[in-house]
């Protein structure tokens, strides 16, 4: 999918989970949706299967995964090549006044709704205290689970203020930025 070869997916859920004009991030990269239309397995022909980088259409139908009764979602995507607003905002080094309070507040939110209680001021502490620990060790030492806690992280991420690693987290320079900041 990195090269850009495979253009085509096919998916059996219980609902879609994707929509035609919106950009994913995964493993391979950015990618951005083109169509998604819901198909009958049998109709995948060799053109289709080839696209997906399969072999053939019986290779599609069986990588499906999923309850047989689900329907099967056919997508179309090419890989994006704007910039992620996302690693703009992770990358900028510095906070006015202004990003800072609306940052703080985005955070108070967080920290609110969370039924684990505040946690964010803590968990940017500690990944700046220990770039590169796993995220099972970081969770161990805030008293939490490991997949809550990975989500919490993620919300970080999406506000540009953490990068994952191949193992661990560190904090983007937003996130340094947000930490050196006056209180």
């Amino acid at each position: 999918m990195l090269s850009g070869e495979i253009r085509l997916v096919h998916r059996r859920w219980r609902t879609q989970l994707v929509y035609a004009g919106r950009t994913h991030r995964t493993n391979a990269g950015r990618i951005a949706i083109d169509q998604v239309q819901t198909i009958a397995p049998e109709s995948i022909d060799q053109t289709e299967a080839l696209r997906a980088g399969k072999p053939d259409a019986d290779a599609v139908r069986a990588a499906l995964r999923g309850q047989p009764d689900w329907p099967v979602f056919q997508i179309s995507f090419h890989l994006a090549d704007d910039a992620d607003p996302r690693e703009e905002l992770a990358a900028r080094t510095e906070l006015n006044a202004d990003e800072f309070a609306e940052l703080r507040g985005k955070l108070a939110r967080l920290d609110r709704s969370s039924s684990s209680g505040p946690w964010t001021r803590q968990t940017l502490d500690l990944i700046a205290a220990n770039p590169g620990l796993r995220a099972a060790d970081l969770a161990e030492l805030m008293n939490r689970e490991r997949a809550p806690f990975k989500l919490d992280v993620r919300k970080l991420k999406n506000l540009g203020l953490t990068y994952s690693l191949e193992v661990g987290y560190r904090l983007a320079p937003r996130g340094d930025a947000y930490l050196r900041w006056p209180t």
